[in-house]
């Protein structure tokens, strides 16, 4: 048997065990249902606005209720788990964040204005999205490369444009198995940071557009009540899981990314399982077909992801570690080798951080100005003199700091390491350290101002403004609009 079909087996072999050993009764969260049997999941908390009106006076009503302050509320649904422990908004999230499953035991309380303005938000079907245009100042004349999203200097530019279909399966609930899907198209300069080889990718790889369209993710979750408190299947292609940062803008803390985001895996291709086996632990076990690749690329190759989140019973810490994209390591496109672990925090009712450290590497990475030709895409290793191939790793660690204002308001600031050991992520074998502060502020919860101030630099070599400065200075902002 080839080394490759024994991986397979054994991925296989691994990922049923791990249901087998899951699949146990409910008893916990039966318990927890059994004085609401029959009760229907509690409504969202929906705008009511009168029907008389036709669709865009509706959905402009949304916004001057949403800005007025004047938007009816309602009891939030009951939910199933620990309290969250942030404010949401203004923070982007209101849980302790883990990635390839909606909050198992958090019920969907989201109203959007587009959906009020079609059918008063009476389906579990939602359609919304948001544009966020974006403004830089930058010493550097070229390009802002590695920042991200900011990747042009000094420009103002349409950075998303994006449009969500999703139906989020209802895992508050325990006695029936339920489900979902989503669907994301997204447009702008962002592009770059979710297209993955096979899915369109050719406006990148091949033609180098400034601006382009990606349908980033395409998933089904399958909820599952009878294993452990829940489990969710999720079959598509999914945001990569661990970390503080994500492709979307409204799911961070500041519009810019750390150095550590901009370099790691963005979506993969498969099927992950999250298991909550208690309310303080969560195990998620997925298989996929590598990071940012089609599942019909010859890049692609069965890859192991496994993650492990507690939470103490006060919800003041959580701490999140995975081992991602686990295969041999061998030289592909965007083939990292990533182990990943986050800790939040909790200081006060309005201050808390969240840090985050990775290892990456990847093996038998071509040398530069070797003789051996990288792929597309993919940049070669500063390798030893003679060696036309080399082992290509990269660490790096970001801390993020929040203070709470206001219900509308909070600042942040960030601090960030990377070194790209033999310059294989950035194209430049360097050290560099970044700092950001920034303010952000909602108008209603449709509406969010982020304006930044950040400062890095490159330690061993020259790498800002195409490897012309070691340092970079910008200021930007972007403008975040929901519908």
């Amino acid at each position: 048997m080839r080394p490759k079909d024994n991986l397979n087996l054994r991925l296989c072999q691994f990922f049923v065990l791990f249901v087998v050993v899951a699949f146990l009764p409910c008893r916990i969260c039966l318990a927890q249902q059994a004085d609401k049997e029959n009760a229907p999941l509690p409504d969202s908390p929906k705008p009511t606005i009168p029907e008389t009106k036709n669709f865009f006076a509706r959905w402009a009503e949304f916004y001057r209720r949403d800005w007025s302050g004047t938007t009816a509320s309602s009891p939030a649904p009951a939910r199933r788990g620990l309290p969250s422990p942030l404010d949401s908004p203004p923070f982007p999230n209101a849980d302790w964040s883990y990635g390839g499953s909606p909050v198992i035991g958090e019920p969907d309380t989201n109203s959007y204005p587009l959906m009020t303005a079609i059918n008063q938000a009476g389906s579990r079907t939602k359609v919304y999205g948001w544009v966020d245009p974006t403004l830089n100042f930058s010493d550097s004349a070229r390009r802002n490369e590695p920042e991200a999203n900011d990747v042009y200097s000094n420009r103002f530019e349409m950075n998303q444009l994006v449009l969500y279909v999703e139906r989020l399966p209802d895992s508050v609930q325990c006695d029936h198995i339920d489900w979902g899907y989503h669907l994301t198209a997204l447009y702008g300069t962002d592009y770059r940071f979710t297209i993955a080889k096979g899915y369109l990718s050719g406006q990148l790889l091949n033609d180098h557009h400034q601006y382009g369209f990606d349908p980033t993710l395409e998933y089904v979750d399958i909820y599952v009540p009878q294993v452990a408190q829940g489990m969710n299947v999720r079959l598509g292609r999914f945001i990569s899981v661990p970390g503080i940062e994500a492709q979307l803008a409204p799911n961070n803390y500041i519009f810019s990314h750390s150095l550590l985001y901009a370099i790691d895996p963005f979506t993969d291709t498969g099927l992950i399982a999250t298991v909550k086996l208690n309310d303080q632990w969560l195990v998620q076990l997925g298989i996929t077909g590598g990071h940012d690749v089609a599942l019909w690329t010859p890049d692609a190759k069965p890859s192991g992801t496994f993650c492990l989140s507690y939470t103490t019973a006060s919800v003041n810490d959580n701490v999140y570690i995975c081992a991602n994209g686990i295969n041999d390591g061998k030289y592909a496109y965007n083939n990292l080798q990533q182990y990943d672990a986050t800790w939040y925090h909790k200081f006060s009712k309005t201050v808390h951080m969240a840090t985050e450290a990775w290892y990456m590497y990847e093996r038998d990475v071509p040398a530069l100005k070797g003789t051996i030709q990288p792929e597309t895409g993919a940049n070669s290793a500063y390798c030893r003199t003679g060696e036309q191939r080399c082992t290509a790793p990269e660490y790096a660690m970001v801390n993020f700091l929040q203070k709470e204002l206001s219900a509308h308001d909070f600042l942040s600031f960030r601090t960030d390491f990377l070194d790209d050991k033999k310059g294989q992520r950035t194209g430049y074998a360097t050290r560099y350290s970044e700092n950001a502060v920034a303010w952000s502020h909602w108008i209603g919860t449709t509406v969010q101002i982020r304006p930044e101030l950040r400062f890095e630099r490159a330690w061993d070599q020259k790498a800002y403004d195409s490897g012309r400065r070691h340092n970079q200075l910008t200021v930007a902002s972007d403008l975040i609009f929901h519908f």
